[in-house]
């Protein structure tokens, strides 16, 4: 898995680069500004991007939104001081795979990493529901779209996936193997159009499978 690590202050910056190569991961870069951070990820193509959203020149979410048209897309995982409310849901509605405050552990910081690695939407605990409610609300008021038909596979596991479960979990439920979950999730993604898990999760809740 190759990492880019973007943060404007040099040792926090250099310490999380640590923690990811020492983990195992290919930290393919580690900058300090948003702009800088676009030109080197059109360079490098990490497939995942540490991202705070405090730089001195484009902010963090600007930098997460342009980033989403990259092709391939890399993975974002916001690492933020900030567990603000309206900071939290610009940077998922940006593209955003995750966010997790700079107050979290060594240990929580590598399992998000590995779990946004393996496409999983994750957040600190207490953003989660914050970022489903804003869903609801959204699903709320929108016009009803034709969809494709699911297959009950794909149908169960979207509703799985609407819970908040990773895929190993969904894997170990539903007795499947993780390679058959992530084939499961990728080809309800390209039914339905969506690109990513967050857009499906949302999805998932506007079709009432979340469970509320």
């Amino acid at each position: 898995m190759r990492v880019m690590v973007v943060d404007d202050h040099p040792m926090w910056r250099d310490g999380v680069a640590r923690d990811l190569g020492e983990a195992g991961y290919e930290v393919v870069a580690a900058v300090g500004e948003g702009g800088q951070a676009l030109r080197v990820a059109a360079a490098v193509r990490p497939e995942l991007v540490v991202l705070d959203l405090r730089l001195p020149d484009l902010s963090g979410v600007e930098v997460a939104r342009r980033l989403a048209a990259y092709d391939p897309q890399p993975r974002v995982l916001v690492l933020s001081a900030s567990g603000e409310q309206e900071d939290v849901l610009e940077a998922v509605k940006a593209g955003a795979s995750g966010y997790l405050l700079k107050s979290a552990s060594k240990e929580e910081f590598l399992e998000a990493v590995r779990r946004t690695a393996e496409g999983d939407a994750v957040f600190t605990p207490g953003l989660a529901g914050l970022v489903l409610g804003e869903y609801r609300r959204l699903a709320a008021q929108a016009a009803p779209v034709d969809r494709p038909r699911l297959t009950e596979r794909e149908t169960e596991v979207l509703r799985l996936v609407a819970k908040g479960l990773s895929y190993r979990q969904i894997a170990e439920r539903l007795v499947l193997s993780h390679r058959t979950v992530q084939n499961h999730v990728q080809n309800t993604l390209n039914k339905l159009q969506l690109h990513n898990r967050v857009e499906l999760v949302r999805y998932a809740i506007e079709q009432g499978l979340d469970g509320s």
